[in-house]
């Protein structure tokens, strides 16, 4: 039982928690200027268990689609499904389950919560099949886990405002840009095996395209900030941010797999300071 378990945990990817993170940030500056600092503690608890079972639920899924690539590749070689320590049917029954769970949660929240926890939840089925069909399946990853933005101020407010989807813009962009890096790490096999990404469609062009992709974003942060009157420390936050932007970019000068992941990594400190940026602007305010 103690080894199924275990071999659960590394199906939910448990051991690699980064990625609850990355979804978990622009979750928080939802919450966090939505409710001016001071978000209902039922909310807060909700969203933060739910982004934890989601990306769960998208890392179940995500091996389910990919179980014939991933033996193919050498990051992926040792998951679960892979080398059949899990079989497809006990990734389909942790997925339903772990989404049941998560559905359990939202009935605590509103109904609009409610009702757009449904197109949350189709974005989370889908995206792993998406590379199937386009170049652009970092975006759609940045859909499904943008969701949490509107959802977030519909459960705080009641209202799903302009200030929502400019957010979940940003999020879309911000994951567009560190899915890309993690696409690099894997592109020399994506091609062999016939998978579409953006590490791929971008291809020399791979720096420029996702230096645009930051500025883009940090602009689009940066006008959010000022539509909401955000102050000092946000615009400090915002200012690491981009020095953040520039290392990662620095980082991939050298074209190695290794130096990719690390910019990937490192997206989990531009969104801590983000977020630290408007915790503390509505902490001292």
């Amino acid at each position: 039982m103690k080894q199924r378990l275990i071999i659960y945990a590394q199906l939910m990817r448990l051991d690699r928690p980064v990625g609850i993170f990355l979804l978990l940030w622009p979750t928080l500056w939802a919450l966090w200027i939505a409710s001016a600092g001071q978000p209902d503690p039922k909310v807060l608890l909700v969203f933060v268990a739910g982004v934890a079972l989601m990306r769960s639920a998208g890392c179940v899924i995500n091996d389910f689609a990919d179980r014939a690539f991933d033996p193919h590749v050498k990051r992926t070689i040792n998951r679960p499904l892979a080398t059949g320590k899990a079989s497809s049917q006990e990734a389909l029954l942790l997925f339903a389950g772990l989404c049941l769970v998560a559905f359990g949660l939202v009935l605590l929240l509103n109904p609009l919560t409610i009702g757009l926890s449904f197109a949350g939840a189709l974005l989370a089925a889908t995206y792993p099949f998406m590379k199937r069909y386009t170049h652009w399946p970092q975006a759609y990853l940045g859909a499904a886990f943008g969701w949490a933005v509107p959802m977030a101020f519909a459960a705080q407010t009641g209202t799903v405002p302009i200030a929502a989807w400019l957010l979940f813009i940003a999020t879309v962009l911000w994951a567009t840009v560190y899915d890309t890096f993690y696409g690099m790490v894997d592109r020399e096999d994506d091609l062999l095996i016939g998978v579409k990404s953006t590490a791929i469609l971008f291809g020399e062009g791979d720096r420029l395209m996702t230096a645009l992709l930051q500025g883009a974003l940090l602009l689009l942060l940066f006008w959010i900030g000022y539509r909401e009157g955000l102050g000092f420390y946000y615009y400090l936050g915002l200012a690491i941010a981009a020095g953040l932007a520039g290392y990662q970019q620095y980082l991939l000068r050298s074209r190695e797999p290794a130096q990719y992941f690390r910019a990937f990594l490192n997206n989990n400190a531009f969104g801590a300071v983000i977020f630290g940026g408007i915790a503390l602007h509505y902490l001292t305010a």
